[in-house]
């Protein structure tokens, strides 16, 4: 057993005093320390934010996060810290671009083939402390000008500030210079947007248990109510068209009781009823009637016929006046009504004895 060296053979007169790479004159690493001998090592580098290549012909950006096959090798020492250098190949040119650490300032320095993309981050903000080096206070102490003018700018960062703090401290003893007033209308604020959330709470735990649903059910939006808004709901308001005439040959001739729409008990006994629950009851009425219609027409065996879809001139037996544009139309349109009114099949179809 090789253990963690599996693949890697090495000789059993080798095996515990050397290692495979060793005795095959590779590197550990492979082909990314193929410069080893010169101190180069090759790693995989991210661009740690964008540039603008200076060896193309035309201006190129490189985005922030494009990884490059980089050479790393060190370049010098800041104290005791190596100073990195990480040369890439832009293949877009074919020109080569190398960045090096600054450990100073903590952050990365293009040295060659590029320049940084200027984006504004790099400008002091209002609010932002500048610490100053070693080498801009010695020009300070030497220079009585450099002096003066900071001296200056420092007096006006200042006088800006101290009006911003008083500002602050206005607004806020305004707000809370009576505590018990401000304390109410928090709660009172809190208490109506807690009313509200109850109760709509209350209607999602209705519909729930009247839907049977087992899920959460989210908050109404704008966007759900727009999109309600496009479903019609109602009678088919169209008496020519397929459903309403299937509806109506599906009627009982001679309406019974199965027929006739019966008024709902709890709206006659509640003559005072609410509008939701007389609209309630109305709805529930129309649903049995239409499963009573749609069962009749479903059982039904002399309705076979009567249920076959219509001819595109015929609605109802209604006969539509025409316009005659030669002689033959209007023997034509008498033709046509005749043959329409042979088709209606009685209501026994049996055959005499």
């Amino acid at each position: 057993m090789q253990g963690f060296n599996m693949g890697r053979y090495v000789p059993p007169e080798h095996e515990g005093t050397t290692s495979a790479n060793k005795l095959a004159g590779k590197h550990a690493l492979g082909n990314r320390a193929r410069k080893a001998g010169q101190g180069i090592l090759t790693v995989r580098f991210e661009m740690p934010y964008p540039i603008w290549c200076t060896t193309c012909p035309k201006p190129t950006i490189i985005g922030q996060g494009v990884r490059f096959n980089a050479e790393k090798k060190k370049v010098g020492n800041y104290y005791s810290t190596p100073i990195f250098s990480f040369r890439m190949k832009h293949v877009a040119c074919g020109g080569w671009i190398e960045i090096r650490t600054d450990p100073k300032n903590t952050a990365y320095v293009v040295a060659e083939g590029a320049k940084k993309r200027d984006t504004g981050d790099d400008k002091v903000h209002e609010g932002e402390i500048v610490i100053r080096t070693d080498e801009e206070r010695a020009r300070l102490q030497n220079d009585a000008f450099a002096a003066l003018e900071v001296t200056i700018d420092d007096r006006k960062q200042a006088k800006a500030d101290k009006n911003r703090i008083e500002e602050l401290l206005e607004v806020k003893e305004k707000d809370w210079v009576d505590t018990y007033a401000a304390n109410r209308r928090l709660r009172k604020a809190f208490r109506v947007e807690r009313k509200v959330r109850e109760k709509n709470q209350a209607i999602t735990e209705d519909l729930k248990d009247r839907m049977s649903l087992g899920i959460d059910l989210l908050e109404e939006t704008e966007d759900d109510r727009r999109r309600a808004g496009f479903v019609e709901f109602g009678d088919f308001a169209d008496p020519t068209s397929e459903m309403a005439i299937s509806k109506a040959r599906a009627k009982p001739l001679f309406p019974g009781s199965a027929g006739i729409a019966k008024t709902p008990l709890s709206s006659a006994m509640k003559p005072r009823a609410l509008k939701v629950e007389q609209e309630t009851d109305r709805r529930k009425e129309k649903l049995r009637q239409e499963l009573r219609d749609n069962t009749r027409a479903a059982l039904d065996p002399f309705l076979s016929d009567f249920l076959a879809p219509l001819p595109s001139n015929a609605s109802l037996g209604i006969k539509r006046k025409r316009s005659p544009t030669s002689n033959g139309t209007i023997e034509q349109a008498s033709a046509q009504t005749r043959d329409v009114e042979s088709k209606v099949i009685p209501l026994v179809d049996y055959d005499s004895e």
